[in-house]
């Protein structure tokens, strides 16, 4: 009797230790094949891995949104061919919490136990992690970040989708300084990418003739509150705050600042999204002077107009650019897997890129990319948008490079 009572328990534990171990795992294979649906030909893995818990699980969510969308078309209008065979797309998304180090173990396992010739990272520091060992276990990195150093390692497996964000640089400062002022107080994201891009900009800001009163920035891994830092900032008396990262916690950096009494602009880093922002805080007001990427709705043109209403009708909100690219780039892969005649040579894929962008079927160019660099940079046109009186100007032209 104790044997069966000894057995008993030892059978709870282990019931008990698997059940921890699945609810506790940071990974989220999804299926990109629209809920279940059996296509016909060879399903080929798409990789992802970026943040879907955590402060930025909804930047994450809006990029799998926009590659959801795109691989749900081309699987319902029956796949797409390579050398006369039939395949279709299946999307396999790990969460890495926005850490380069959970990014690198969910990279490994994408392409050992899931075989995908890309992965999809969208973040600088899993980017760098990644591109240590993308080339040796053979797929590419589509990267989605701004930063210019994604393209200087020389690994010819990276495509970085966005454009560099030293585009952004000295327009953002021209306008901001302009209207409100000399004087500029840093609290971007504590992340690398944030790091990268204060450094980047305290150059130019002091070139223009302004002045940096305040340095620092902020970990949203870690800070909620943001009265502090905020309150340290406004004692310098700034006229511009330099702010960026999630757009969430970006625009509660930007309300704090309002509630404090300042009364200067924002410049925006490019990963927060003016209109997200402007969603969270309910209206423009608290944005006003802000200056950021051009959000893509306020930008309709042939190539996106299907793209921004399709995406409003299956999710009920609009797309922001990470959808956008990301929708763009699954079509864009496609054709070069077409032009390679081949789905599982990363190197092949890579070279056809050019190619696949000339491609490009008009009602899928979402962003007027018409080339890409040796480097694996897309080339992206300037885009820019302010807040005035209320709503998003568009200042493309007017500050255009």
């Amino acid at each position: 009797m104790k044997l069966k009572k000894g057995l008993l328990f030892l059978l709870l534990i282990s019931l008990l230790l698997l059940t921890a171990c699945s609810n506790s795992s940071s990974s989220n294979p999804a299926n990109g094949n629209g809920k279940g649906k059996k296509y016909e030909g060879t399903p080929v893995n798409i990789g992802f891995s970026g943040p879907l818990s955590g402060p930025a699980a909804y930047y994450g969510e809006n990029i799998l949104n926009g590659m959801t969308l795109a691989i749900e078309e081309i699987n319902e209008n029956g796949g797409f061919e390579v050398n006369g065979e039939k395949y279709h797309l299946n999307l396999v998304s790990l969460d890495d919490k926005y850490l380069p180090n959970e990014t690198g173990s969910n990279a490994k396992r994408l392409v050992q136990e899931y075989n995908t010739p890309i992965v999809y990272v969208p973040h600088s520091g899993g980017i760098f992690a990644t591109q240590v060992f993308n080339e040796q276990l053979n797929f590419i990195v589509a990267a989605y970040s701004s930063e210019p150093d994604i393209t200087k390692q020389g690994n010819d497996l990276t495509i970085r989708i966005p454009p560099k964000y030293e585009i952004y640089l000295k327009p953002f400062s021209e306008y901001v300084m302009k209207r409100f002022g000399k004087k500029i107080a840093f609290l971007p994201t504590a992340t690398q990418y944030g790091k990268d891009w204060a450094e980047k900009l305290e150059p130019v800001w002091k070139e223009l003739g302004g002045e940096v009163v305040y340095k620092s920035s902020i970990d949203f891994t870690k800070d909620t509150d943001f009265f502090t830092i905020v309150t340290n900032a406004l004692k310098k008396n700034p006229d511009v705050l330099f702010i960026g990262g999630p757009s969430e916690p970006t625009a509660l950096v930007a309300k704090q600042a309002r509630e404090l009494g300042f009364k200067g602009g924002f410049l925006v880093m490019d990963q927060a999204k003016l209109d997200e922002m402007q969603a969270i805080l309910g209206d423009w007001g608290m944005l006003e002077g802000a200056v950021s990427v051009l959000p893509l709705p306020y930008s309709r043109n042939e190539g996106n107009k299907n793209f921004i209403d399709d995406y409003k009708k299956k999710y009920g909100k609009n797309p922001t650019s990470e959808a956008g690219y990301h929708y763009y780039s699954v079509y864009l892969f496609v054709e070069a897997m077409k032009a390679a005649g081949s789905t599982d040579d990363p190197a092949a894929i890579r070279k056809h890129i050019q190619k696949a962008i000339d491609r490009m079927p008009s009602d899928k160019r979402i962003y007027d990319i018409r080339k890409v660099e040796k480097d694996g940079g897309l080339v992206t046109p300037f885009r820019m948008g302010v807040v005035e009186k209320g709503k998003i100007v568009n200042m493309s032209e007017k500050y255009k490079n």
